[in-house]
């Protein structure tokens, strides 16, 4: 075998070791039940809160998916949009402190959320929203841990703070930003959805707060141009020691 030949071997290996690694950790990345949009401004008011849960298994189904509140920094006014095939339970809880409002004083708040009756299959991923009358003031983040359970039993408990990149099962984390708390409202409705009027308001504007609306696409999307410049390389590497060949 010709010395240019094991260098084009060589070369072709490590080009797909490396995109094999680029896929992978997109895969990773993806794979996290998140909270869209990633901020709002504290004390934001009439927005909604998106909760993307994707199926990691490919022998069992998504059965079970419950969403915990923090009650130390309550999100008040909290209403859960039909879900086709879901069925939604709502748990309030007694607040230790309760919250005074130009509406009155809160003394109870939803600490749980629990969704059942669907299914989410392998490769696939559902898209849970719950709308807020107003997000607290005081807080610079809200943890929403949230337990994932299959049809096999297996129960995946996203709880771990720390970020994506320190832990295995990072709880979906909402960063709340300085800002005037308003979340003025879509003219974009359809078919009377509140989902799409106040509500889907309130995301379009924290998503211009954070600087990216579609956070999930974007990491798709530099996932995406990571791998093309992978093929890139190969695609030079190969040109290079096949043009040392025709030379010899």
């Amino acid at each position: 075998m010709s010395r240019n030949r094991i260098t084009l071997r060589r070369a072709a290996a490590v080009v797909a070791l490396a995109a094999a690694g680029v896929l992978g950790a997109a895969g990773v990345a993806s794979a996290h039940v998140t909270v869209h949009p990633e901020s709002y401004a504290e004390g934001a008011t009439d927005g909604l809160l998106t909760f993307r849960v994707p199926n990691e298994e490919d022998s069992a189904s998504t059965t079970k998916v419950q969403v915990f509140l923090p009650t130390d920094h309550p999100v008040l006014g909290v209403l859960v949009h039909p879900q086709d095939g879901w069925t939604a339970k709502v748990t309030t809880t007694k607040l230790k402190k309760p919250v005074k409002t130009d509406d009155g004083t809160i003394t109870e708040a939803v600490s749980a959320i629990t969704w059942t009756g669907g299914k989410i299959g392998a490769g696939q991923y559902e898209d849970f929203d719950v709308a807020f009358g107003q997000l607290p003031e005081d807080a610079g983040r809200l943890t929403f841990k949230t337990l994932q359970t299959y049809s096999d039993g297996k129960v995946v408990r996203w709880i771990e703070q720390g970020g994506e990149d320190e832990a295995e099962n990072p709880a979906p984390v909402l960063k709340l930003t300085a800002g005037d708390g308003e979340s003025p409202a879509s003219p974009n409705t359809k078919d009377g959805d509140t989902k799409s009027g106040d509500a889907k308001s309130g995301s379009a504007q924290a998503a211009s707060d954070s600087g990216d609306p579609n956070d999930s696409t974007a990491r798709g999307l530099g996932s995406a141009g990571l791998i093309v410049g992978v093929l890139g390389l190969a695609a030079g590497a190969f040109a290079i020691v096949r043009s040392r060949s025709t030379r010899s």
